[in-house]
């Protein structure tokens, strides 16, 4: 985790020749904060790529549903974010008396607008994000829903990133999203394992419905960054999760599924339960909201796709699965793009280091 208690994105202008070398036409320059938002992105790729395994065998030895175990990763996950909230007040307390000062340069404090813009946005997007992918992960396997899910992402990122951001890909981006894309078709065309896997068209376009507020919460992510106002991460994940639980409890008692679950293995449920709160929620979330702030939409859609590769392996090593080779080969040109993109990531942060002092 960052030792920083909030994110300060990118604050100055890109310059016409910091432009010229980046991934995207988009104001925001790289900076030297790209290469920890690229760590903390792919950490919390990796750590998102666990939950739907837990979510399946919470399935297998349960009768909860999406909406009940999104529920509880909401409900688990906001817990453990008010107590790190509550830590890091106590530690920013005794700071303060120790310095005795306010320190020098302040990023200005974000908008009241814009904040609630940003938490309301963030936490219906995050609500839907995973409940309708666990809902397809049910419907249509882990395999197919993850795949399916990442997929149709960066397509809606760079969508919305066009129209809504003016951002484009040069040659590097393009190449490293043609290649994920390729990646991801290999696997879904080659994603069955030991014939367990199908393709079902409502888990399909759950994993459709998944894809679109992931995307909606990238973009609105990057967009509300680029003013340079300060936003806490910690605080936007808590309030994501907050969110999550208001509009879900209503949802899992009127569906008459109910929150508990009925089985006669409920401590191993119970630590599913918290291994989802906490990993793939309060953690990956509080990282992803910090990487988010400083890389670009179609690098951020990209390193998102450690999700699949993650949760294959997992399918692998935890559940049974077999690996075909066509996934295996997917799997292989998704690693290759998200290095490929990474390096040009890092590549375009050095060239505008060095021509920021001319400008």
């Amino acid at each position: 985790m960052s030792s920083s208690p909030s994110v300060s994105p990118s604050t100055s202008p890109s310059t016409p020749s910091a432009s010229s070398f980046s991934l995207s036409a988009s104001p925001v320059p790289p900076s030297a904060s790209t290469g920890r938002g690229l760590l903390f992105l792919t950490v919390a790729g990796l750590a998102w790529g666990t939950a739907g395994a837990a979510g399946t065998l919470v399935y297998r030895v349960s009768d909860l549903g999406p909406i009940a175990l999104s529920f509880w990763r909401c409900a688990g996950g906001l817990v453990l974010l008010l107590a790190a909230l509550a830590l890091r007040g106590r530690g920013r307390v005794r700071g303060g008396a120790r310095r005795g000062g306010t320190g020098s340069a302040r990023v200005p404090a974000e908008p009241w607008r814009r904040k609630a813009l940003r938490i309301a946005g963030s936490g219906v997007a995050f609500t839907v994000f995973q409940t309708a992918y666990f809902a397809s992960v049910r419907s249509t396997w882990l395999a197919v829903g993850t795949v399916v899910t990442l997929g149709a992402g960066p397509v809606f990122i760079a969508l919305g990133a066009r129209t809504l951001m003016g951002e484009r890909l040069g040659a590097g981006g393009l190449s490293a999203v043609l290649g994920a894309l390729a990646g991801l078709g290999v696997l879904t065309l080659g994603g069955g394992s030991g014939g367990s896997a199908a393709v079902r068209p409502a888990g399909v376009a759950l994993a459709v419905l998944s894809a679109a507020a992931y995307a909606a919460m990238t973009l609105l992510t990057r967009w509300l960054g680029r003013g340079g106002e300060r936003s806490d991460v910690l605080a936007t994940t808590a309030w994501a999760c907050g969110i999550g639980v208001a509009v879900l409890l209503p949802l899992a008692l009127m569906t008459g599924g109910g929150l508990l679950p009925h089985t006669q293995r409920l401590p191993e449920v119970v630590w599913l339960l918290v291994y989802v709160a906490a990993v793939p929620t309060a953690l990956a979330y509080a990282l992803y909201f910090t990487g988010a702030a400083v890389v670009r939409a179609a690098t951020v859609s990209v390193i998102m796709l450690l999700e699949p590769v993650s949760a294959a392996a997992i399918a692998v090593w935890l559940l049974g699965e077999r690996l075909t080779g066509a996934t295996v080969a997917g799997t292989l040109l998704l690693l290759a793009a998200v290095v490929g993109l990474a390096a040009a990531e890092a590549r375009a942060s050095r060239l505008w280091r060095r021509s920021a002092p001319a400008a």
